[in-house]
């Protein structure tokens, strides 16, 4: 009964991905004997006829109720590594529901067992078949497979780059006893958890890490009926906490009607967390594969302009190349700041980011005419939107936020225009 149920949740992505037929030049083919294979999985592998030297590796993960065939025959990935030269890995379960283990304890563990195991086991066979560049390898899913996307990140951080997750669940969400295969509280979105209980159940996994964090990239529809959108928020704490983000949004679009791209920690095509929100989505979610190859930074377009996590500023006033007039209205507990920066040197801003501390006490709730990041020590990041990204020679912007306080009204000391200190008037 159990089976049935997840099967029929999935019938309609099932559907869904066998529409589309990539045009590929090279074969699909099993490969057998490639290592730990605890929960007897099978391995499918495309390698394109024109394969890049050192190719990246990219981990298409299916839905419950497909295989690897399937999630080949039904995305573009292998149509798209026939265009840039990557290598791409198509698991497929063998066990009765067709659904990848991210529920039990030892799916749940690094090196634990089960599929996560025999999933590292193909990377590795790639690697060491097929010269693949370490620093390139990637997962991707949807469904059932985008839960073992946040799994693989999860356990395997010094593995994997990045991942794209469509439809998923955050790592440890589906966690089970007694063999379930099915978590009923976590599809329905009642696992709500902070961003830093989340955050730590991806550093519990490994401990000792030391290393940088994989990038991830999360879809979801509004209208999910299999796994509630919830899950999308409880995706988004969890990376942008792992990535030591808040959730406040960098950068926001809309890439196509009905879609909000939200990006944290970056606003190029490679960000540390891209979330994309699909209006009125059901659980059968278009696969868009460009564009997680765009994420992945695979398809030749570059990272695109990116501003760095950790913010530096000068302590003292030197007069730079802008100079800044900062005004406050304050009532209670609560003020606004109107910020207008004006560029005094003689060539043009072409994308900026204003960093500034505010002074104790004070905590900021909203903001316009920018994107605003909260940093630690009580830094704000404010950064240009796609209207206001250029400053001509003597123009000026003007942007500003809502804050509460505690009784200190004052100013921040420093305001530090793409690393260089401006003057204040």
């Amino acid at each position: 009964m159990l089976c049935a149920t997840v099967a029929a949740m999935v019938l309609a992505v099932v559907w869904a991905m066998t529409l589309a037929q990539p045009a590929s030049a090279a074969t699909l083919t099993e490969v057998t004997g490639f290592g730990a294979n605890p929960s007897n999985m099978r391995m499918f592998l495309y390698v394109p006829a024109t394969v890049a030297p050192q190719p990246a590796i990219v981990v298409g993960l299916h839905w419950c109720g497909g295989n690897g065939q399937a999630m080949y025959s039904g995305t573009q990935y292998a149509s798209l590594a026939d265009q840039y030269g990557f290598i791409v890995i198509y698991p497929s379960v063998t066990r009765s529901s067709a659904c990848f283990d991210v529920y039990s304890e030892q799916a749940l563990r690094r090196g634990g067992g089960s599929d996560p195991v025999g999933i590292a086991s193909m990377v590795s066979y790639v690697q060491q078949h097929y010269n693949a560049d370490p620093n390139r390898i990637f997962a991707t899913g949807v469904s059932s497979g985008a839960m073992m996307t946040n799994v693989m990140l999860a356990l395997y951080p010094d593995v994997f780059d990045a991942g794209s997750a469509f439809a998923g669940v955050p790592y440890t969400c589906f966690a089970t006893t007694g063999g379930a295969e099915w978590n009923g509280e976590c599809s329905a979105g009642r696992i709500i958890k902070t961003a830093q209980e989340w955050g730590d159940a991806v550093r519990n996994a490994n401990p000792s890490y030391t290393g940088p964090w994989p990038r991830m990239q999360i879809w979801h529809g509004t209208a999910d009926e299999g796994l509630n959108y919830q899950n999308f928020t409880e995706q988004i704490k969890q990376w942008t906490n792992v990535r030591g983000l808040t959730q406040t949004s960098w950068y926001t679009d809309t890439p196509q009607v009905g879609y909000t791209r939200i990006r944290y920690g970056g606003v190029g095509n490679t960000p540390p967390v891209e979330a994309i929100s699909m209006q009125g989505v059901p659980h059968n979610l278009p696969v868009d594969a460009a564009q997680a190859i765009r994420f992945f930074g695979l398809d030749g377009s570059g990272p695109g302009p990116s501003i760095p996590v950790t913010a530096t500023w000068s302590t003292g006033n030197a007069a730079g190349p802008c100079k800044v007039q900062y005004t406050v209205n304050a009532w209670n507990t609560g003020l606004t700041a109107s910020i207008t920066i004006t560029n005094v040197s003689t060539t043009a801003v072409n994308g900026w980011n204003l960093v500034f501390v505010l002074p104790s006490g004070q905590t900021l709730t909203q903001g316009w005419n920018a994107d605003y990041l909260a940093l630690t020590n009580n830094g704000v990041r404010a950064t240009n939107l796609s209207w206001n990204r250029t400053i001509a020679p003597n123009a000026s912007v003007n942007i500003g936020f809502l804050a509460t306080h505690t009784g200190n009204t004052g100013r921040p000391a420093t305001f530090v225009l793409n690393g260089t200190a401006c003057s204040i008037v």
